[in-house]
């Protein structure tokens, strides 16, 4: 089973010691020392585990900074940005998923169908 995130989150005080020490104090950082990422994450009784749940509340937040999201996967789930994103496909494909929070799920269904349709159109664009 997944830590939870809070305790991981608390986990990660050396690192950011080093990195703030270091004058790297970045809004994700920032985020992590505070907890503010994942503020709002409650484990709700659910069919999900508590990474899918913790999954889906990190795809709630948005993201100011380009490659914020990925460096707080790999704080937070110790995934790579590949890995996270095959397990979050998958898990937004589950009826347990949509029930949980049907939104956020129907929201990141559309934005990979419109990726998929994208990137379809440009190869055929190409190959033509």
């Amino acid at each position: 089973m997944a830590e939870p995130l809070q305790d991981h989150l608390t986990g990660q005080d050396s690192a950011l010691d080093s990195a703030l020490d270091s004058g790297q104090d970045s809004a994700l950082e920032q985020g992590l020392r505070s907890g503010s990422l994942l503020d709002d994450f409650k484990l709700r009784d659910s069919p999900l585990s508590e990474r899918e749940q913790q999954i889906l509340a990190l795809e709630r937040q948005w993201w100011k900074y380009a490659g914020a999201k990925e460096q707080a996967i790999r704080e937070l789930f110790d995934l790579s940005a590949t890995h996270y994103y095959q397990i979050l496909n998958a898990l937004i494909d589950t009826e347990h998923a949509l029930a949980h929070d049907p939104m956020l799920v129907k929201r990141l269904r559309r934005l990979r169908t419109s990726r998929q349709r994208a990137r379809t159109a440009r190869r055929l664009g190409s190959d033509a």
